[in-house]
């Protein structure tokens, strides 16, 4: 019972976390910059937004949005984030699947407890893998802005994306950790019952060698 529910809180955590680095990768509010100063960007309320696809100048009579087209002119930093956050998000729908399969709740024919841990494992390997693919990028993507120009403060699809590498961390040990757990009682589950079996079957050999033996007397 233990296992299962850290089974299902695994597999709601690494959903989550998956969601939220889709909905940050499909954003743009990343960071919030200041093209020529701190107090000067003040008093001109205009400030910058910049994501992996666009930036955005905000003022308040403005709000104009321009895509980053020339791919190969972009900075390392946005087009390693654009790579890893898409294979994070492309990743993390298989791995949902798995999971999904993988619930005590679900069963797929007469399969074995064995297959649908496995199938918890491999699916918690690529919910690590899924946060390793945004962890990267959260962490470049503002050093990198800040290195551009004067970095004022982190947008919501930063945040997202943070919380989602987060949750998808956590989801995929604690499926990892319930799969290892329920494979060990299973393994220790047959062991008993082989000794148990091989130990009756080892006590009615007696019995049958005294019964032949009283049989061979009374002829």
């Amino acid at each position: 019972m233990a296992n299962s529910c850290l089974q299902l809180c695994g597999f709601l955590l690494s959903s989550l976390g998956w969601l939220g680095i889709v909905i940050a990768t499909s954003t743009n509010d990343w960071v919030t910059m200041c093209k020529y100063g701190v107090n000067t960007c003040k008093k001109m309320d205009e400030l910058l937004s910049k994501g992996p696809w666009e930036e955005c100048v905000i003022s308040t009579a403005l709000y104009h949005c321009a895509s980053f087209t020339q791919i190969l002119e972009l900075p390392a930093y946005i087009q390693t984030t654009r790579a890893l956050m898409i294979i994070g998000s492309i990743l993390g729908l298989p791995a949902v699947g798995l999971l999904l399969m993988s619930m005590p709740c679900i069963s797929l024919g007469n399969e074995t407890q064995s297959s649908k841990n496995k199938r918890a494992i491999l699916g918690g390997v690529l919910m690590l893998i899924v946060a390793l693919c945004a962890m990267v990028p959260t962490i470049w993507f503002p050093i990198g802005a800040n290195q551009e120009l004067r970095l004022m403060s982190f947008g919501f699809s930063l945040y997202t994306g943070w919380v989602g590498t987060v949750f998808c961390l956590l989801g995929g040990m604690m499926l990892m950790c319930s799969s290892d757990s329920s494979t060990s009682s299973s393994r220790t589950y047959q062991d008993n019952n082989h000794f148990y079996y091989s130990k009756q079957g080892g006590g009615n050999q007696p019995v049958a060698s005294s019964n032949n033996h009283a049989k061979s007397a009374h002829v």
